[in-house]
């Protein structure tokens, strides 16, 4: 899922890329002698969580001026169970921003057929900022609760003078705890995939990237067209639309997803909706309304939890359960019908499922603060303030019930210096074609967070690729129960074969 940066609330990951904890921190390092000692830097491999490898891998802060200094990013590998016939390393990416690699390839044989296992090294890396590789660190665990909780819909001058105050401190708070904050865009960490590729000893990149991490594997391409391997890009963001674009986007297939899980309510004997689809849209929107000036308790106590369902974390976790419909959606039928009682602890469990909230009130990651600057660095937001209002009307009117929480995503950005601009680490406005060996991509067709529409745009872009088309609810494609994408996707990782023509798949 593509996680959009809202101003310091609960939206500020809810409309995202999902992912799913070798430990590196911010000390910098001196840099290397130039590129080629970067990309000839030998990898300390050793043994970690009894199964993996875990080691450091050195990259430029500053591409364009490597005297800077030196992060070090955390990867892990799951080595090949059959050596002998050993295709190479596949690098993978969950999304995000702020997703872990690390996390992912740690569960490389819940995601991949054992016959990929065999002949491949699953390799995941944290990028620069995230969870353990040099990561931002800008909000305590009690303000990210906050955060999360505060509001996320301003309805008057008065929340929007709040909700720009909470962000603009949001921003202040990052830029003090982050030296290089700058320096942790997409595109750094695509040139940082590059010098993996190398320390690794492939000649060519096989890549594995869900939702935000397509973004990733796209300039990646774009940078290093001739060192693409085998790449599969699942759940796409297309990148040519431009950010409000994006969030409006967002929004309807939020909304989208929502009428679809209507649709199967009304089948089920437990739902606590209305059949009519408008009695059931305006029975939510007054939960949400209600919520805003009376949260929702919870009806079971937990304890050193006195957490509340704001609105905002009421929003996050109805976001959260969509993207599933298989365990996300009766969830969400609890959910509701816990709200109509007067309660909210399915709300919240959803939520923090999403967030990665512990029970102790730890959070396992730092997604939302390296989410939010990443997404800064990747989409600047030039549209002032008065813009911002005058466009959220679009917001609403394309997506009633999502629309008006995803308005005034971005607003933070507006605060943060903005990123310097180099040949080597900047993307050009809009990526016409790019070149490569064959490549897939995937895209479903009622996925909320990455609607489908940005799979057909990046599989426009990609001049060898072919598009497979998943006719399903829920995020991504690949491992979701139809054999028809994860034949394509196991047939190609492993003999290269590409499908003949673009596929339409089912569940």
């Amino acid at each position: 899922m593509k996680k959009r940066t809202p101003f310091l609330t609960a939206l500020t990951l809810a409309f995202a890329l999902v992912a799913t904890g070798c430990a590196s921190n911010v000390a910098i390092e001196k840099p290397l002698s130039d590129l080629a000692a970067y990309e000839n830097q030998k990898l300390d491999w050793a043994t970690c969580y009894e199964d993996f490898e875990c080691t450091d891998l050195r990259v430029p802060i500053d591409y364009a001026d490597l005297t800077v200094g030196t992060f070090k990013l955390a990867v892990l590998r799951y080595k090949a169970q059959d050596q002998k016939n050993r295709i190479g390393s596949l690098i993978v990416n969950p999304g995000g921003p702020g997703g872990s690699g690390v996390d992912y390839a740690y569960n490389a044989e819940y995601v991949f057929d054992p016959d990929v296992l065999d002949r491949y090294d699953i390799v995941g890396f944290d990028p620069r900022g995230v969870d353990r590789s040099a990561p931002i660190e800008c909000l305590t665990d009690e303000e990210t609760d906050a955060s999360y909780a505060s509001d996320a819909k301003p309805d008057t001058e008065a929340e929007l003078e709040k909700a720009l105050a909470d962000s603009e401190d949001f921003i202040k708070k990052c830029e003090e705890k982050n030296e290089f904050l700058t320096h942790y865009s997409t595109a750094e960490s695509a040139r940082d995939m590059d010098i993996l590729r190398a320390a690794l000893g492939d000649k060519k990149i096989n890549f594995f990237g869900k939702s935000y991490g397509t973004y990733l594997g796209t300039l990646y391409a774009q940078f290093f067209p001739d060192k693409v391997g085998r790449m599969i890009l699942d759940g796409a963001l297309d990148p040519n639309i431009s950010i409000l674009e994006q969030n409006i986007s967002q929004a309807v297939g939020f909304d989208i997803a929502l009428d679809a899980f209507l649709a199967d309510c009304a089948k089920q004997d437990d739902c606590p909706l209305p059949a009519n689809r408008q009695e059931a849209i305006a029975a939510i929107i007054a939960l949400f309304t209600t919520a805003a000036t009376n949260p929702l308790p919870r009806k079971t106590k937990v304890e050193n939890d006195d957490r509340v369902a704001t609105e905002s974390l009421i929003i996050l976790g109805t976001a959260s359960a969509l993207y599933d419909d298989a365990d996300g959606w009766p969830k969400l039928r609890t959910a509701f019908l816990e709200g109509q009682r007067g309660f909210g602890d399915t709300f919240l469990d959803l939520a923090d499922q999403y967030t990665g909230r512990s029970s102790d009130g730890m959070y396992m990651s730092n997604e939302l603060d390296s989410g939010a600057i990443i997404d800064c660095l990747d989409w600047p937001d030039t549209r002032g303030i008065d813009k911002t209002k005058e466009d959220a009307k679009r917001f609403t009117d394309r997506a009633p019930v999502f629309g008006p929480y995803l308005a005034y995503t971005n607003i933070a950005c507006k605060f943060l210096t903005p990123a310097p601009k180099d040949k080597l680490t900047r993307t050009t406005n809009k990526i016409t074609s790019i070149n490569t060996a064959p490549i897939i991509v995937i895209g479903t067709t009622r996925d909320p967070a990455t609607p489908y529409d940005w799979a057909v745009g990046l599989h426009e872009i990609f001049t060898t690729s072919k598009l497979i088309s998943l006719d399903a609810d829920g995020h991504t494609g690949q491992g979701r129960g139809s054999a028809c994408v994860d034949n394509a996707v196991d047939s190609y990782l492993l003999q290269g074969k590409m499908p003949k023509k673009n596929l339409t798949c089912t569940l």
